[in-house]
């Protein structure tokens, strides 16, 4: 359990809270790129911040306060200019750093210049995300994680606002026994009551067995994060004394699944919107193995993940969705002081100790971990998961058995997308055609 002044200090991240200043360290993922496409003018909110996104007409884009500085007028509602964004009452121009630049029905249209500023924040994309910068400057370099830039590779954004804290979906990673029920048991039963017998004939028990012989859990600094897992025994009824290592958390609020140039990877971030809401980002990376060449994106397509199914029933046929059961069952700020931790939690314990450090390293004028300021250093793709995906990076991949079988997500052409919530996204039927190419070329190897 956390008392309740611990509970705030790390899951509430308004300005000037310890967590929201740790927050502001980061580049933050805000928004698929593709949405200024078809509106360029988007309303944001951003560690308890609203804010306005926009695309001017010349192509670059800004982050500002959301109110016209002269009457309070939503900028949601603004238009475009050639270089920035124009109050739709009155016509002020703000640019992207915020100023007036304008105000055009004034005696003095300039007069505003070097008096009126909107907050503004830098913007970058990659990968097809947004991120912005919301803290002191300089601003840090934006990593290049290995799923935003890997090449030759199919991509899809899956994107879902949650009324739960940002901590609760992060503390999901910090937990690799929830997938007993969660993602087993539950999911069977949610099968049961959609009457769905073709799936439950297919169904694995690979979860429900996860539950059987654990002797401990374990969580370990890495250099990027933490890892975690379950320690297996033989002796208490698993098939063998081994080790499962869980999916990969970088700080603060990633958690990688699978590795880079593997046919499916995902990257899973949990955007904090303010003490209640998260904005959750799926980002689905299904990699070309050597020799294969990817389907083409123009732009990485977005979808928004549905939680009600047409007669609002939630969605819990799908992993992801089952996850947002266990957060935003806890309410939007769960009071961690009423808790009782056991030893699954022991990874959770380890990962909310991880973000207290790192807030007092920047209470103490330090640069927090994943915080990177030297471009020499820097390299072309970042590995936070810990390397690329080596068997399929192997020149002699197509000879191995690399597990692809029905029903999995490295199946897209045989069903294996129906299982996940990016089945809903617009770019299965190109992951479907890649893994179909990827299972011709096994087959030809084989033959």
């Amino acid at each position: 359990m956390l008392s309740t002044e611990m509970n705030d200090r790390l899951a509430r991240v308004g300005p000037g809270t310890p967590g929201g200043e740790l927050m502001r360290r980061y580049w933050i993922p805000f928004m698929p790129a593709g949405m200024l496409n078809e509106d360029p003018v988007q309303k944001v909110r951003l560690l308890g911040e609203d804010l306005t996104c926009y695309k001017d007409r010349s192509g670059d884009i800004g982050l500002i306060g959301n109110r016209c500085m002269h009457r309070a007028v939503d900028l949601k509602w603004g238009i475009p200019d050639e270089h920035g964004l124009r109050c739709p009452y009155h016509g002020w121009l703000y640019d992207a750093a915020g100023v007036c630049v304008e105000a055009p029905l004034e005696a003095r249209t300039d007069m505003f210049a070097d008096r009126l500023k909107l907050d503004a924040y830098p913007v970058k994309e990659m990968g097809g995300l947004l991120f912005a910068y919301m803290g002191p400057s300089p601003a840090p370099l934006l990593p290049p994680w290995d799923l935003f830039v890997w090449p030759n590779s199919v991509r899809q954004i899956g994107y879902v606002t949650l009324e739960a804290n940002w901590l609760q979906c992060q503390e999901n990673t910090g937990d690799p026994s929830h997938g007993v029920w969660l993602h087993g048991y539950l999911f069977k039963y949610a099968l049961e009551k959609m009457d769905d017998q073709d799936r439950l004939a297919n169904m694995s028990d690979s979860f429900m067995k996860q539950g059987v012989g654990i002797k401990d859990l374990y969580a370990n600094e890495t250099e990027y994060g933490m890892e975690k897992g379950v320690i297996f025994s033989k002796e208490l009824g698993a098939e063998s004394d081994h080790t499962s290592r869980h999916s990969t958390v970088i700080f603060p609020f990633y958690t990688e699944q699978n590795a880079a140039g593997a046919p499916w990877s995902e990257f899973q971030i949990r955007v904090p919107i303010d003490d209640y809401h998260t904005y959750h980002i799926s980002y689905n990376c299904y990699a070309a193995p050597p020799g294969v060449e990817a389907p083409k994106q123009d732009v990485i397509p977005y979808y928004e993940v549905p939680m009600w199914d047409e007669q609002g029933r939630p969605i819990l046929d799908a992993i992801l969705n089952q996850d947002f059961i266990g957060w935003w069952a806890q309410g939007p700020l769960t009071d961690r002081s009423q808790e009782n931790l056991g030893r699954t939690d022991i990874p959770v314990v380890f990962l909310r100790r991880q973000i207290d450090e790192q807030i007092q390293i920047v209470e103490d004028g330090g640069d927090p971990m994943n915080f990177f300021r030297d471009p020499a250093t820097m390299p072309e793709i970042l590995y936070g998961g810990g390397g690329p995906a080596e068997a399929w990076q192997n020149p002699e991949w197509a000879s191995k058995d690399l597990g692809l079988s029905r029903n999995t997500r490295l199946q897209y052409h045989k069903g294996g997308a129906e299982w996940e919530s990016d089945r809903f996204g617009p770019a299965v039927p190109l992951v479907a055609e890649l893994h179909r190419r990827i299972e011709e070329v096994q087959a030809s190897t084989k033959s």
